[in-house]
């Protein structure tokens, strides 16, 4: 099966502070997608990779890229994380039958996470999340009041890459009105069976300048043929 992996790069970052898109925000001595681009590649689970950029920014993000992956799509994202995918959906080759979601900011996801993802996919799976337990105590609440506290043992905490099979992927985008905070939720509302397999937990998301910091020291912990 061909496989694509979307990354959606569209976000401005404001968490972060000050600066431009958050993709180019530096981790290391390079942008943070150039991190994601050399992970998705060097799993060898991905043909294809569809970067969706902020708009306006495309021709940027594609010199940026030029060498970093062998077949390689930049198109212009959307302002919300549904329309950069579909913007991206829409961008790919009738061959591609596996669509792999992930973001950008999970920049330090290790390939392994790709590979796992992509071949829980082929193996027959419609969609496929890796996720993580719950260490903490979860409280259900209504304004400031705990009206249940939940078993954590049950929960997950959902990461990217995101796989799935490009005809339910393109279903969901073509019949869920409603935003979800991921692609997986879209997939569910649709009655199609979300697989869980194991995430990594240097799949996390840089979202403030804090996990910059965090990325940095693992990045610094890294073997120099895994940076």
């Amino acid at each position: 099966m061909t496989t694509a992996c979307i990354l959606v790069a569209a976000g401005r970052g404001d968490r972060l502070g000050p600066g431009g898109p958050k993709a180019l925000r530096l981790l290391g001595d390079e942008p943070l997608l150039v991190h994601a681009v050399r992970a998705a590649v060097a799993s060898r689970s991905v043909d294809l990779v569809v970067v969706a950029a902020p708009p306006g920014d495309a021709d940027e993000f594609r010199d940026l890229l030029t060498g970093h992956a062998p077949h390689l799509l930049v198109v212009p994202g959307g302002a919300t994380r549904r329309r950069s995918v579909a913007a991206a959906l829409t961008a790919l080759p009738a061959s591609v039958e596996v669509v792999l979601v992930h973001d950008a900011a999970r920049c330090l996801a290790p390939p392994a996470l790709f590979t796992a993802v992509a071949e829980a996919v082929a193996d027959g799976a419609d969609a496929v999340v890796p996720a993580l337990p719950v260490a903490d105590t979860v409280k259900q609440i209504a304004g400031d009041v705990v009206v249940a506290t939940l078993d954590r043992s049950r929960l997950r905490a959902a990461q990217t890459p995101q796989g799935f099979r490009r005809t339910v992927l393109e279903n969901a985008h073509a019949t869920v009105d409603e935003d979800a905070t991921d692609d997986a939720g879209m997939v569910e509302r649709t009655g199609a069976t979300v697989r869980v397999v194991p995430g990594d937990e240097e799949a996390f998301k840089i979202t403030r300048p804090s996990d910059l910091v965090f990325a940095e020291a693992l990045l610094a912990r890294r073997p120099a043929g895994r940076r």
